[in-house]
């Protein structure tokens, strides 16, 4: 998916507010001199370096590698925590629908995370029956089950179901800018920045949860600030959580199992 990752930086400048500021000295006047406005360690330090993949669809050196086609050691099922027992073959992971769904071993806050997705070329349905899945960017123990993002077929399939629940939704949230999904059968790739939300002592959110979201290497949720865990009925609202895994949803519905390869994930 060699065009989804040309957007990384963008991505990233939209989503994470820069922590390096330009340093002035507001005491003194500026005399038009360009090293007034130019930084240096120690003022600031220097970014880490992070090796890029060899090609577009490797992930960075800093990568934590969620799924690599060798198996699912980094993740667990939703229900009761034992090893996924999701179906592992030719390289990918298919969703097993009475498995239910799977989630991470390890919790997270903060992150950009890379993966793919296939719905099958045989789909039969249509609307919310046609390849149903999600991923939530936060899992918690809230009456939504977290934040979702949504995975749907999408090609000749938009006017058929909501358009808050389409394929790169904030599902029953936020309406995709653009629709650039693949035909059944071809792979998708998101490309995702996650900022959590922040919770008071009582409860209250602090800071809301925002997403940055590609799809193919398109622009389909732009530093989205989300209302609440994504229910499927009702308002949306917050449940206070701190660090969650990631989940991927086995929807139950009778289409043809979907596929998810190549996830990776940096943390922010």
């Amino acid at each position: 998916m060699k065009t989804a990752f040309l957007y990384v930086a963008a991505l990233l400048f939209i989503a994470v507010e820069s922590k390096a500021q330009m340093i002035v000295d507001p005491s003194k006047p500026l005399t038009n001199k360009p090293e007034e406005t130019e930084i240096f360690p120690p003022q600031a330090a220097l970014p880490k370096v992070v090796q890029p993949g060899k090609t577009f669809d490797i992930a960075p050196s800093d990568a934590i590698i969620l799924f690599d086609g060798k198996n699912l050691d980094e993740w667990v099922s939703t229900k009761d925590k034992t090893p996924a027992k999701w179906t592992l073959a030719d390289g990918v992971m298919v969703v097993n629908k009475p498995a239910g769904d799977i989630e991470t071993k390890r919790n997270f806050i903060n992150y950009q995370l890379h993966i793919e997705f296939r719905i099958p070329a045989n789909i039969t349905g249509s609307g919310q029956s046609r390849g149903n899945s999600g991923i939530f960017l936060a899992a918690t123990n809230g009456k939504a089950g977290g934040y979702e993002i949504q995975v749907l077929d999408g090609y000749n399939n938009e006017n058929k179901t909501y358009v808050n629940g389409m394929v790169g939704s904030i599902y029953k949230e936020n309406i995709p800018l653009a629709n650039p999904a693949k035909k059944a059968g071809e792979w998708n790739a998101y490309d995702i920045v996650w900022t959590a939300p922040t919770f008071n002592d009582n409860g209250t959110v602090k800071t809301p949860a925002r997403v940055t979201a590609f799809l193919n290497g398109v622009l389909v949720q732009n530093n989205f600030e989300v209302e609440g865990e994504t229910n499927y009925i009702g308002k949306h609202e917050y449940v206070k959580h701190g660090p969650a895994p990631i989940k991927l949803q086995a929807h139950g519905d009778k289409s043809e199992p979907i596929s998810y390869r190549n996830i990776w994930l940096r943390e922010l």
